[in-house]
This record gives structure tokens, C-alpha cells and sequence, in this order.
């Protein structure tokens, strides 16, 4: 089905239709993903209203080749035609050397870039710290003395940060019984079975338990790691996350759209996992990653946190983790993977094909939106890692 024909009609028909029950699941999910605030209560995260139009500096791209997901041959114009992609920004030295969009999809159109919230939040950490608002080392409880009753009780905000929470959670997005349909039944992004009762985010999070492994020891993906880090964010402030994200990144940035965040029943943000912006947006994050935090001029992340992220992941804990089949060469350090250690190539990544890629040698930033059919799929990760190093190669 075409994703432009759904929601089309008045009432859409019931084919047609994308519900909270079906919103991740293709094809539904090319509507979902660009129309998150019909679907889930959001706050918005203001642009300040000033800002500078991306230049251009078209280069033909298109038939760059790589090994696509199954191995095989492809170039990037087959790719993106051919694998579910919503928008795909390239910026070279800040300029737009090439953009596609497809879904109905466009340049301003908002779209949920599910982890890649958590690498948002990681260089929001770093703007906090700087200002003393933050202590990336003191305990959490210092901050949030309700989860003393969980695994929280004994980690520091620098565990949140990096992912080495010794935690008893199974991030399997397709377990029907597991960590995970508990979870989206907290922040409220399945429907709730009849008879069924379920905490709030703030709740669940307040039930995680230890995994017996010591704190810092080994990189183990959690996703509840990262909104405990917004609560965080907010105790350390005074104030909503979203209002953080604005004062602190957005209006910074030079955003050009208001960017926005889903929120559970009672207003708690989804940090983790529920950040929506726009592919241009997106791409002037990740330029501002590039450029050692410095946005239109303005040093807006410290210089010395983007450092510390090209340095201090431990190698050993991502040696010990799950994911490092998948990046052999790589670290985790203040929600951001380091994919190669010697070049210094940063990704942020999130699931169904959510990607920021930047190589500083190529001077290349790379965005990705996408609604692919699987949450997590190793070989279409790997296939574009690929095509994202052949569009690098073409620059060097």
C-alpha cells in the first residue's frame, strides 16, 4: 500500500488506517513515523526562529557503489529507492551535496528518529556539564532519590551516559512478553490489553532491577538508561526536558522547525527513543557534531565533550557487549558510537533505519530517515555503514 494513500479519506477506510496498534508496522509506519503527534500526546521543542538556509552544493552521487544489505552489488540511488528510506540528507562541509525523499516525505516534515534521540541527549549532557548544571560523576540518586529502589541506586549519571548500567533488560523489540512490550505499555506507545494495569515511565523505570555485573564493566544497550537520563536532565534544571532541548540546542543550533518529544500519561518525555525533527534539522545537529559543537559561529556544545567522545570510550566494555559482532572497531561513549576508532567516525543510530553518520575527513555528514520493516536489522546496519564509507571514499 502506498503511503500516501493512507489516512486519506474521511474517515479513512479501515485498510487504511494507522492506529496506535499498527503505527510501527509496515506499511503503516510511512505514515506513523511522519505524523507522530496524531498518534501519541508530544511536547514541542521551539526553534527560535531564526536561521540560515542550508547552501547547496549538488554533486552526482547517485550511482556510488557498495554492498547493500543481502551482500550484493547496489549503487545509493537503488538503495534508496528500493529500501524504505523517508529522506536522505548528505552535507559536505555544511552544504547539501545531495538530498532524496520519498513516503511523502519533504525537507521540513518532521520524523521520529527513534535512538538517535539518545545521541540528542548525550551532547545536551555535555552543554549541562559545561554550565555546572550537571555532574556527569555524582550518583543519580543525588538527583532522583525515588529510584533508590532499583539498579539506579548504585550508578552515576556517566553509567547513564555510556551504557554500562549493570542491568537485568532484554532490549528485544520483538519479544511479545518481554522488557520491551512492558516498557512501550509504560510510555504508552502500544495499546493496553483489556484487564491489564501498567505503570507510568517514570514507575516502570523505578522497577528495574540489577543483573548481578558491575556498573562500567560492559556496554549493555538499555533504552530505559537514556530516559532515566532526561529525568535527570530535568531535576538538574527545573524544568521539562523539551524546554532543556529548546533553550539549550535547539535555538542554539539555528534550527529552522520546531522539533517535538512524546510524553507518557502524566507528561514524562521519552528520551530514549521519541524525538521528532526535520531531515534539514537533523542534518544541522550533525554538522554541529562535525564542527566540535560550533553552530553559525556560536560554540554551542563544548568543543572538549565532542573530544572526549573520539577518546574516552573504553574499547573493553564494547569488546564485552552484544553489539560488538556487529562493529568489531568500535567504543560507546556519551550515547554516541565511535564505529572506527582510528577516523574518528561518529554514528548515531536508531531502530526501523534512523541514522546520523559523520566522517571528519571526508568532512561529510550523512542523515537517514527510513521505515523499515524491522526495528533492529544487522545486515541493513551493515549495508548502509557501507554505502555511508563509499559516499566518504568519493570525497577524500
Amino acid at each position: 500500500m502506498a503511503a500516501n494513500r493512507l489516512m486519506s479519506d474521511f474517515p479513512p477506510a479501515p485498510d487504511k488506517l494507522v492506529t496506535l496498534a499498527n503505527w510501527r508496522k509496515s506499511p503503516y509506519s510511512a505514515w506513523g513515523f511522519r505524523n507522530v503527534r496524531q498518534l501519541l500526546p508530544t511536547a514541542e521543542i521551539l526553534a527560535s526562529g531564526h536561521f540560515q538556509s542550508l547552501e547547496t552544493d549538488l554533486r552526482d552521487i547517485g550511482q556510488t557503489s557498495f554492498k547493500g544489505r543481502d551482500g550484493r552489488e547496489a549503487t545509493l540511488a537503488s538503495a534508496l529507492g528500493s529500501s524504505n528510506t523517508d529522506a536522505c540528507v548528505v552535507l559536505r562541509r555544511g552544504r547539501i551535496a545531495a538530498e532524496w525523499y520519498g513516503n511523502g516525505m519533504s525537507a521540513t516534515t518532521p520524523h521520529i528518529v527513534f535512538s538517535v534521540s539518545k545521541s540528542i541527549c548525550g551532547a545536551l549532557g555535555g552543554i549541562l556539564a559545561d554550565r555546572g548544571l550537571l555532574d556527569p560523576d555524582a550518583p543519580v540518586t543525588s538527583y532522583i532519590p525515588e529510584l533508590a529502589p532499583s539498579v539506579y541506586a548504585t550508578c552515576s549519571v556517566r553509567h547513564l551516559l555510556d551504557m554500562t548500567v549493570g542491568i537485568s533488560f532484554v532490549e528485544d523489540y520483538d519479544d511479545p512478553d518481554g522488557d520491551v512490550i512492558r516498557y512501550r505499555y509504560a510510555v504508552g506507545w502500544d495499546p493496553l490489553p483489556a484487564g491489564r494495569e501498567s505503570p507510568d515511565l517514570r514507575g516502570f523505570l523505578a522497577t528495574m532491577k540489577p543483573d548481578g555485573k558491575k556498573h562500567g564493566d560492559v556496554f549493555h544497550y538499555v533504552s530505559t538508561n537514556t530516559d532515566v537520563l532526561g529525568w535527570v536532565y530535568e531535576r538538574a534544571c527545573g524544568q521539562p526536558l523539551a524546554e532543556i532541548l529548546s533553550q539549550f540546542l535547539w535555538q542554539p543550533l539555528g534550527a529552522e522547525k520546531d522539533a517535538y518529544i512524546a510524553v507518557d500519561k502524566h507528561g514524562a518525555m521519552r528520551a530514549a527513543g521519541g524525538i521528532c525533527v526535520t531531515p534539514h534539522d537533523l542534518a544541522r545537529f550533525g554538522e554541529m557534531i562535525r564542527r566540535r559543537g560550533v553552530a553559525n559561529g556560536r560554540q554551542v556544545i563544548p568543543g572538549a565533550w565532542i573530544d572526549d567522545i573520539n577518546s574516552s570510550g573504553d574499547p573493553e566494555a564494547w569488546a564485552r557487549s552484544e553489539f560488538a559482532e556487529l562493529f568489531p572497531k568500535a567504543s560507546y561513549r556519551s550515547k554516541w558510537y565511535r564505529i572506527d576508532r582510528e577516523k574518528n567516525v561518529l554514528l548515531a543510530i536508531g531502530i526501523h533505519g534512523q541514522y546520523v553518520y559523520i566522517h571528519p575527513e571526508a568532512e561529510l555528514v550523512i542523515i537517514r530517515m527510513a521505515s523499515e520493516h524491522t526495528p533492529l536489522d544487522p545486515d541493513s546496519a551493515l549495508g548502509w555503514r557501507r554505502g555511508f564509507d563509499a559516499i566518504a571514499q568519493r570525497f577524500l
